[in-house]
């Protein structure tokens, strides 16, 4: 793409509207939202025909300004650069949150490590610890693990959850408008304390037994992920024939996937896709920030009413992982299989649930 003038409400370099393509992956300007009647027509159109058909896009136009990335972005890279023994201090083997740092290779997706470090981030809050008769999934509400020697990390990160937060609540409101749909049908089901979450992620390069698997091909559980990405490229989205499709960086950009709760609440309408990342080859380094915008954990989510329920193809079934209404369930899965020495440490008793 030929660098132009950057487009109204935009961070990047780039003249993208709704509707343009990157490599075969939608671009959608959201701040075509605050323009005229016929702007807000061609969003939703792009927004539709993005979510109904890859359900995968690049996202300009948030408002997220590169000020606020270079200050999470400076403070990751820190953090990463803290000894070993530093991030130790922090590790998520000492929280039964499943929050802090998560050594390379500690982390499981289908049963497979992922060549990846991590630092597990979430809405600073008490421990919920559950009482008789509370469901388990309240286990993943509590406090962060933050290293002594970066205070900026604290506050980049909880402003980064905080910013994020409501650029997906009005993408969301968008998204369901473009179909037809009440843009606060699910307004409720983020009312209080919805279930935000960060992660701060290294590849630090193929693993030494060769294998490229730096996060096996998945979905995820909730609504709406939106990615922040480095120069380095590696994430790949399946396509309908099961081959990959590159998603290259774009400078100012978001990458946005839908969970699969949207997809099972419209009954296929809207579509969650596999997607995977390969390591960089060699010792190179790849650095990217996935935000992840669910419910409350204890939020029961409904059946989205919208005119074309009735032309929606299905959800995906997979038996091995199956969904529930009530989010924070397929939550605190999720994390008890990816995670299997914290639930061994602090979940001895709920490990029959990874294999529900």
């Amino acid at each position: 793409m030929t660098q132009q003038s950057r487009p109204t409400g935009s961070t990047g370099p780039f003249d993208v509207r709704a509707g343009d393509r990157a490599e075969n992956l939608p671009v959608i300007d959201l701040s075509l939202a605050d323009g005229s009647a016929g702007d807000r027509a061609r969003l939703h159109a792009a927004l539709r025909a993005a979510a109904t058909d890859v359900g995968f896009f690049q996202l300009v136009g948030h408002g997220v300004t590169p000020a606020e990335t270079v200050a999470l972005t400076e403070a990751m890279h820190a953090f990463f650069a803290l000894p070993e023994a530093d991030r130790l201090a922090v590790s998520n083997l000492n929280s039964p949150h499943f929050r802090g740092y998560t050594r390379t290779g500690d982390e499981r997706t289908g049963g497979n490590r992922d060549w990846r470090d991590q630092l597990d981030i979430g809405a600073e809050l008490p421990p919920h610890v559950p009482g008789t008769g509370e469901p388990p999934y309240w286990w993943l509400e509590g406090p962060n693990q933050w290293p002594d020697a970066l205070p900026e990390l604290r506050e980049a990160s909880l402003h980064w959850i905080d910013r994020l937060g409501g650029v997906a609540r009005r993408l969301l409101h968008e998204l369901l408008t473009s179909i037809g749909a009440r843009p606060d049908f699910y307004d409720d089901a983020f009312a209080g304390h919805p279930h935000l979450r960060l992660k701060l992620v290294r590849y630090p390069g193929t693993a030494p037994d060769g294998a490229a698997q730096g996060v096996g091909s998945h979905k995820d559980y909730g609504f709406i992920t939106l990615l922040l990405q480095d120069t380095v490229g590696g994430l790949q989205v399946e396509r309908s024939d099961g081959s990959f499709l590159e998603v290259p960086p774009m400078e100012g950009a978001f990458v946005v996937n839908l969970g699969e709760l949207l997809e099972v609440a419209t009954d296929g309408y809207l579509k969650a896709t596999s997607h995977r990342v390969v390591s960089p080859p060699g010792a190179r380094e790849r650095f990217s920030v996935p935000f992840f915008y669910n419910p409350r954990l204890d939020a029961h989510i409904e059946p989205l009413e919208f005119p074309q329920a009735h032309h929606a193809p299905g959800a995906t079934q997979d038996p091995a992982n199956p969904l529930f209404a009530e989010f924070g369930r397929n939550e605190l899965k999720g994390y008890l299989r990816a995670h299997p020495e914290v639930t061994r440490r602090h979940h001895a008793d709920l490990l029959p649930l990874t294999a529900a």
